[in-house]
């Protein structure tokens, strides 16, 4: 893997210093949930830009940013695209099947609820 530029490297937490109430309340916000959904269906990592969302570029920064300082995304620069991917086999590992249950969890609400 390529290394980043100085200054383009992102600080993402350590596998022991993840905790879980950080990692739920990161997926408890609709949006940040939307973002797990979509890199969980893509299953490798994709650019800011692949996963569309109904808020401006400033809060989608935000939301992304949640989720790396919680543990739940990787962030890396790719050139001048910032790559996220789910940080899924630390999630498995420290809270086995937290994230499949979430994720199952929000299909069957959108199914309910028709979103």
């Amino acid at each position: 893997m390529p290394s980043a530029a100085p200054g383009r490297v992102l600080e993402h937490p350590k596998p022991e210093e993840i905790r879980l109430e950080a990692v739920l309340h990161a997926l408890a916000d609709p949006v940040r949930l939307q973002v797990v959904r979509r890199l969980a269906e893509l299953g490798t990592e994709a650019p800011c830009s692949a996963i569309e969302l109904a808020v401006s570029k400033s809060t989608s920064t935000y939301h992304f940013r949640v989720l790396r300082e919680a543990g739940v995304i990787t962030q890396v620069y790719r050139g001048t695209a910032k790559m996220n991917a789910l940080r899924r086999d630390d999630l498995d590992r420290l809270f086995p099947g937290l994230l499949d249950a979430v994720l199952a969890a929000d299909a069957a609400q959108r199914r309910r609820t028709g979103a």
